[in-house]
């Protein structure tokens, strides 16, 4: 296998532990709070994971494997996760259904042989893609997704901060 294509599926295989890790730092109230330059909470960023990992990605790798030269349709995360009403589902859920739609879609790459990664489709608003493509696209997406993590903790952990900071009477803000 490719050197490039072997260390984007290990980085793949390790997005569900990470994901796993992260909610399990933070309160379970707080699962809701959205960042304050808006965005997802940490509740609707597992599920829009595990969503668009079954029925974006699962389903590109699904159709560019069995079809010649599929049109793909873009998954729509802003209107999925209203109409999923992502906010109101349980975080368990989240976390095991995106671990099994990521442990599927590694196994179809397995499965793959060196014909299927020349194969092809259209994906709308991106264009000609192959499934060699699809890592790639992937491991983007979840470095996209652990910075917004990251940086909604950020905010929570400086608010809370923020919260119980007192101003000492003596000092030049008191």
């Amino acid at each position: 296998m490719d050197p490039i294509l072997a260390d984007l599926l290990n980085r793949l295989r390790e997005m569900p532990a990470w994901l796993e890790s992260a909610a399990a730092r933070i309160d379970p109230e707080l699962t809701v709070a959205r960042p304050k330059t808006g965005g997802f909470c940490l509740l609707e960023q597992v599920w829009h994971l595990a969503e668009l990992e079954e029925n974006g990605f699962g389903e590109r790798i699904r159709r560019i494997v069995s079809e010649d030269e599929p049109r793909l349709p873009d998954f729509d995360g802003p209107r999925a996760a209203r109409e999923g009403n992502y906010a109101s589902r349980i975080l368990e859920d989240g976390l095991a259904r995106f671990r099994a739609a990521r442990t599927a879609n590694l196994a179809a790459f397995r499965l793959a042989g060196p014909g299927d990664w020349v194969r092809g489709g259209v994906q709308d608003g991106v264009g000609k893609i192959t499934l060699a493509d699809v890592p790639r696209m992937m491991a983007e997406h979840d470095s996209s997704h652990r910075d917004e993590i990251e940086t909604l903790f950020s905010e929570l952990a400086n608010a809370r901060t923020a919260r119980f900071r007192t101003v000492h009477p003596d000092s030049p803000a008191g």
